[in-house]
């Protein structure tokens, strides 16, 4: 009987159902689709899935910066300044406990905040204010994903320049393609998005254009994938990897003040 169907029967019921099968699988689509267009996966930049792709990128651009890279010694050495928290430092800089520090070591680790209440802050003061920061003081700034949070961003760009030692250097990253961020924007604004063109121009403001390195990374897959909330262990390295010119997801730059 089952043989005689599929030799008979199905040849000739497969045009008639072929519509049908379409329209279901259609309408299937079209709703899965709707969910995800419609719904996150997260509201946590992927956080609570294994970790946000912005992220991925953040550390990928920081490490390639630091003593683990590609650049000898690295640009995390000397006094070292990060805002919030010194974590980034901790990761990516040869941070000594005991000894005495040798060349490209992290000598000493300071964290900016505008609050006292923050228990590792060893700077209080305001980054759009020149004179909170000592002059001339830092080997490195590390400043990930903070312009978008200050609108008045050319003030803080001159803060860390005026703050940077001779031949010290800024190593920062801000958000291309990405959702609103909270609570961010209810606490203390959520103001600019970034191209490389934008930082590179602004940073030429301030450093000579030879001493300025801007890079993007990002795709159309892993912008998508972001702004659906998914996470970087959610998609393959080689579609975190991938750079695309036409998305880009976050934008890094390395700045240098001239020595003397």
């Amino acid at each position: 009987m089952r043989r005689a169907f599929n030799r008979y029967l199905r040849p000739r019921l497969r045009p008639v159902l072929r519509p049908v099968r379409n329209f279901v699988h259609r309408a299937r689509d079209r709703r899965a689709v709707k969910e995800v267009r419609s719904i996150p996966a997260s509201r946590t930049h992927g956080r609570d899935r294994g970790g946000a792709i912005d992220r991925y990128y953040i550390e990928d651009f920081l490490r390639r910066h630091s003593s683990q890279g590609e650049y000898g010694a690295g640009d995390i050495k000397g006094r070292v300044l990060e805002i919030t928290d010194d974590a980034y430092t901790r990761k990516f800089g040869n941070v000594r406990s005991r000894g005495e520090p040798r060349p490209g070591d992290v000598t000493q680790s300071d964290v900016l905040d505008v609050s006292d209440a923050n228990p590792h802050a060893t700077i209080i003061g305001d980054l759009t204010v020149e004179t909170d920061l000592p002059e001339d003081a830092f080997d490195c700034i590390i400043c990930t994903q903070v312009l978008l949070i200050i609108y008045d961003y050319r003030a803080a760009l001159r803060t860390m320049h005026r703050a940077l030692r001779p031949g010290g250097t800024l190593l920062m990253t801000n958000p291309g393609i990405s959702r609103i961020c909270r609570p961010d924007i209810d606490l203390w604004g959520d103001y600019w998005r970034f191209t490389t063109l934008s930082i590179r121009r602004l940073l030429e403001e301030l450093f000579p254009p030879e001493n300025v390195k801007v890079e993007a990374y990002g795709n159309v897959r892993a912008a998508a994938a972001a702004l659906y909330g998914l996470s970087a262990v959610e998609l393959k390295s080689e579609e975190l990897d991938l750079r695309d010119p036409d998305y880009e997801v976050i934008v890094g730059a390395r700045a240098v003040k001239p020595a003397v």
